[in-house]
Formats: C-alpha cells, structure tokens, sequence
C-alpha cells in the first residue's frame, strides 16, 4: 500500500513538474527554437512576423502568425515559403528530457515558391552553412557537459493544406497550381522520410507518394535511394533508383497509360490524339540516368503502344528543344491511321480532266478530316530504325532499315534498305510543317511485283509482272484530299513479261469478243508527269508476240477516276499493215469500265484508206469526163486543162 502511494505521489508531482515547464516556457522561446531548427535544418533564414501563442489542446504547442522561409541568394520572387498561420507542436515528455522534439509543423492556405535555372541549381536545394553534409550522415554524438548548451532538437511531421504551389523553370513558362497538399512524414531524423501530395492541375485529382533513404543527407545535396509514384485515374508513372536534389537521377522508371491524352491533361499538360497503336495506351519501362544538365540516357528500353512493341536506347538533351538520338527495334510495327472519323462520300474537288475526253466523276474520296503535324516541332534528332515488317495501311513493306531526321519540323524518312512487294526500295519520303504541311519523296523500286503494289496504291489488280519503277512527288494540304489533289511529279515503270486480267486482246482482236480473259505480255513500258493531282501519260508501250500496244490519257489521282485508251495492233493482219482496236479504261477506281472504243478505231481506219479512197474518186472522175492526163500530171491539173480548151473553143465559135 506504501508503494502505490509513493507511486501515487510521484506521478503527482511529476504531473505538476509538468505543468510548471508547460506555463514558464513563453509561447516565444518555443516559436524561437522552432525557427532556430528549421535554420539549421534548411540553410535558409526563417522568421515569424506576427503573433504567437501557447496551446494546449490537442498539441502542445504554438500558433504563430506570418511565417517566411527564405529563399535562395540568387533569387528575387520573395520567400521560398510564407503562410499566414502556422501551428507548431512539441512533445511535452521530451521537453522533461532537455529535448526539443517538434511532432507537427501545420500550415493552412501557404504560398510555395520553387524556381530553377538553367545550369540546373533549384531553390530547394537546402545546405546548412555550418555543417557538412558528411557530419550531418554521422549519428549524433552523445553531448558532453561542456558541448551541451543547447536542447536536441527534430522535427516529426510536416503538413500543409491548400497550398498555391508555383514553379519557375528558367526558359519556360511558369506553372501554378492551387489547393495542393502535403504531408511530411519523418520519425528518425537519419532515417526515411515518407512524402505524399496531392495537387489537381485540372479536372482530375493526382497524388504523389514518395520515399527518401537518409532524409537528412538527401537535404544535405547527397544522392539517396527513392521511390516515388504519381498516380491519376488515367495512369500512373513510377520512380525506383537514387537521386539527389541536385537533379541526379538514376534508376528504373515505368509509365502505364489507359489513356495517353487523359493522363497528360490531368497533369495540367496539353492533350494529344493519337492512334490506337501509336500511343493511345503506353506501357513503358526502362533504366533512366539523369544529370542535373538535363541530359537523359535511356537504356533497355520497352515500350508498348497498343499492338505495337518498341525496344532499344536512346539519349536526349532536354535544353531547349529536345534533341533525341535513339536506336529502335520495332517488330513487326502498325501504322495505320485511324480513318473512322474521316469525312466520306462525293469528292468536292474538280475531277481530272484530259484536253480530249472528260473523266467520269468519282463516288468517293479520300479522307477529308485535318492533319494535326504540330509533333514535327517537338523534337529535333536522329532515329535509327529496324523494323520485321510495316503497315502503313495503303502500304505494307517488309524488313526495313531506315534512318528517320527531323529538324525544325522538317522530318525525313531516309529509307535505305527497304523489302516491299517482293523486291526492293530506296529513297527518302519528306514531311514538312515549317510553312503548312507538304509530302513529298523520291522513290526507287527494283524487281516489284506489281499487282499488289497497284492494288494498294490504286487499286487496281489487272496488271501482273515483275518491273522497275522511279516516282518523285510533291504535295500539300492540311488534308489527305487535299494533298492527293495537289500531286506533282513524274515517274516511270518497266515491267518485264506478266498478263493483264480481264480482257483477252488475241481473242477482241481476232472477233471482236469482250469476254473475260487474260493477255500475257512479253514487256510493258511508260513514263508520266503529275500536275494538280492528275497523272498523264502519253507513250505506254505493250509488246505482244503477235500484238502492241500503245496508250494514252489520264489517272485522277486527286479524284480517284481514270480515263485512259489502250490501242493494240495486230501486226500480223491486214497482210502486215495491221489492225488495231481502242480500247478505253474509264470510271471511278471503285467501278472501272472497259469497253472496246469503236468509234476511235473507225476514225482510225478512214484516215489510214483516205489516200486511197482519193485516188480511185479521182480516175473514176478522170474515166467519166474523158480526159487523158500526160505523163506526171496530176489529175487536178488534167481537169484543169480540159476545161480551158472546152472554154477557148467556145469563146472562138
């Protein structure tokens, strides 16, 4: 009973020993040793300008009005922080123990200022004057008698509400956001630190958590381990390596998006509208060195985007534009533009004309939805690529090596060993939005087969064979139709032997029949010149065995119609004068007509007897008036002569 009664009376006067520091401690003397650490902690000057006072309840603790945090020697926007009220708290049982322990540091509605430059220091970067950062990683040493002259003090936790947050990035535009939190939490002054925000740049929320090794030394400038993930309902990117504040990164980082243009919106970033296998999604993971230069190294990099799959490196110099210079594996890559919200329909363009025949009009068009090339002024760089195989949608191509160049939105794929159609492509293929957006390339091909690479750049599939072909184009507009509309360039093809599907030229030749068939062909030549979206050729050459075959007209490339004659002569008929039958090509791709153009082969025919037909008209007249023609004569000039003598002889009588 005695010892529950000492210990009664102990508690008691323990309580009361309490009680007694609590009210002869000014509400002052705390605020001053609460700035004093927050000094030592940070390096900077930290001053309270208005009122303090004591509290009890539920901190002890207190309430000081007009709070600054310092900022950088090197800068001019004011204080790093500064809030009107601020609560700071202690442990009362430390206070027993000579120890300052600051349990909670609480400020509402607080201004954040945060500004770097371009040679990479930042104003968060906090130092302490006195200590080196080699001493503050120490554990602390036990205080003798004479050393001891101040308390021990740490801070616990740091939370702060509704905060305007603003960030000066030297050569950018400033950011600032509004009713940001963050809270701070860190028990062991050597140990980790836990930090977590959240912020809404826009309609979304976003929260940050992170994790600092050795808080004190990551302050102190020294590189610790970190982790740190940002997470919004339309992604999340993730942070696991070493930093320092410094701007020293090194580690892995992942990024997983369900929607790429949500994710970058509700960072307060502009949106973007990218294909399903272009970006839409993303899926990314790669080891990542970052210098406080802003020189970013890639490596072991893999990126899913959609159906595609990227692997390889890269290095970028994030001063100014970005400069990327990056060597990438593809697979087997899709890129194949989304034309489901693309305008369809009757073109509204002119249909390509002929100076001799019209062209039927055309029952649809290409996609008439805007082109949006402002990612040519995004980077700068060189991209080497490997790829299995592309699908460019009109277009599929096999193993390729290319080179891809981009400079102030002027992009160029130089396309050094490219298997397409069965043979093989060189040349380079230009987009450039410097000045409005314009396409255009110059292209070799050798050994193409040439039925599926017509049927994907016309669909046309009649004409089969193996050849070589030469294209240079230049087109313009903010449209697919447009461009097409605007085409210039020339070209030329020769095709070995190979067929044309549908007609057989032996059969229509020797009976007039335009029943299905195929005519094979022993070479097929041609060259043409493009203009305002309409290709023009004049000189196409067929050589049959018994057969040629020549052809002329045009090919809407803007309107997508064609009006083209194909001429063959048999060689062998009309004993070797030969005979030829037209034959026309008109209508839209879509519904291309052939037909036998008889009328053209009877013109042909009356100007090939003309001569003929002349000469006998003129003996029968000369056998009907009896005139006898001398030797040389022309028949006129016997006419001639005739009538004078008739005329003397009457004017005589």
């Amino acid at each position: 009973m005695k010892w529950i009664l000492r210990l009664v009376v102990f508690v008691a006067v323990i309580l009361v020993a309490v009680v007694v520091l609590v009210l002869m401690l000014p509400a002052d003397r705390i605020a001053r040793i609460a700035t004093e650490q927050l000094s030592t902690a940070t390096g900077r000057s930290v001053a309270i300008n208005g009122d303090v006072g004591i509290t009890f309840w539920p901190i002890l603790g207190v309430r000081a009005g007009e709070l600054e945090l310092g900022n950088a020697a090197w800068s001019d926007q004011g204080p790093m922080f500064q809030a009107a009220q601020v609560a700071i708290g202690v442990d009362a049982m430390s206070l027993l123990r000579g120890e300052i322990r600051i349990t909670n540091i609480e400020a509402e509605s607080p201004t954040v200022r945060l500004q770097q430059l371009s040679d990479g220091r930042a104003n968060w970067q906090f130092t302490d004057p006195s200590i080196s950062p080699e001493t503050q990683a120490q554990p602390e040493a036990e205080p003798s008698e004479e050393t001891n002259t101040s308390p021990s003090i740490t801070i616990e936790r740091v939370d702060i509400k509704n905060a305007t947050l603003s960030y000066d990035a030297e050569g950018s535009a400033p950011v600032s956001l509004n009713g940001v939190n963050l809270a701070l939490d860190w028990p062991d002054r050597l140990g980790t630190a836990e930090i977590s925000a959240s912020l809404q740049p826009a309609a979304s929320q976003v929260t940050i958590n992170a994790a600092l090794d050795g808080f004190a030394n990551f302050i102190a400038g020294e590189t610790q381990t970190l982790r740190v993930a940002v997470d919004t309902e339309a992604g999340t990117v993730s942070f696991d390596g070493k930093g320092s504040t410094a701007g020293s990164v090194s580690g892995t980082l992942a990024l997983k998006t369900s929607s790429t243009d949500e994710f970058l919106l509700a960072l307060g970033l502009p949106g973007v509208d990218l294909p399903e296998n272009l970006g839409r999604r993303a899926d990314l993971k790669t080891s990542l060195t970052f210098t406080p230069d802003l020189k970013l190294a890639l490596r072991d990099l893999v990126v899913g985007l959609g159906d595609n799959k990227i692997s390889g490196a890269a290095d970028i110099d994030l001063t100014g534009v970005p400069q990327i210079n990056a060597q990438l594996d593809v697979g087997d890559f899709d890129l194949k533009m989304d034309t489901s919200s693309a305008q369809s329909g009757g073109s509204t363009g002119d249909s390509a004309k002929s100076s001799n025949t019209p062209v039927a009009a055309s029952t649809s068009g290409w996609p008439q939805t805007p082109i949006d090339a402002s990612a040519l002024s995004s980077f700068n760089g060189e991209i080497a690529l490997q790829a299995d195989s592309i699908d460019l949608g009109q277009f599929k191509i096999g193993v390729t090596q290319a080179v891809l160049r981009n400079e102030r939105s002027r992009m160029v794929f130089n396309l050094q060993n490219v298997q397409a159609y069965g043979g093989n492509v060189s040349g380079e293929f230009v987009i450039n939005n410097r000045a409005g957006l314009s396409v255009g390339g110059g292209l070799s091909a050798k050994n193409i087969d040439m039925q599926p690479l017509l049927n994907d750049a016309v669909e046309l599939n009649r004409l089969t064979g193996q050849g070589t072909a030469t294209l240079s184009f230049l087109g313009s507009g903010m449209t697919v139709d447009a461009i097409m509309k605007s085409l210039s360039g020339d070209g030329s093809v020769s095709i070995g032997r190979g067929t044309i599907l549908g007609i057989d030229l032996d059969r229509l030749m020797r009976s007039g029949d335009m029943g299905e068939g195929t005519t094979v062909f022993d070479s097929l030549g041609a060259t043409w010149t493009i203009a305002s979206g309409v290709l023009t050729n004049n000189d196409l050459l067929l050589q049959l065995k018994n057969y040629q075959a020549s052809g002329a007209g045009v090919v809407g490339l803007g309107a997508q119609t064609v009006d083209y004659t194909a001429t063959p002569v048999a060689l062998r008929a009309n004993s070797g004068q030969g005979l030829s039958i037209p034959v026309r090509f008109i209508g839209p791709w879509s519904d291309v007509s052939i037909r036998p153009d008889l009328e053209a082969a009877f013109d042909a025919e009356l100007e090939a007897k003309k001569d003929e037909i002349e000469n006998k008209a003129k003996e029968k007249l000369t056998d009907e008036l009896g005139i006898t023609k001398q030797n040389g004569q022309s028949t006129e000039d016997a006419v001639k002569d005739d009538l004078q003598d008739k005329l003397l002889r009457k004017l005589f009588d």
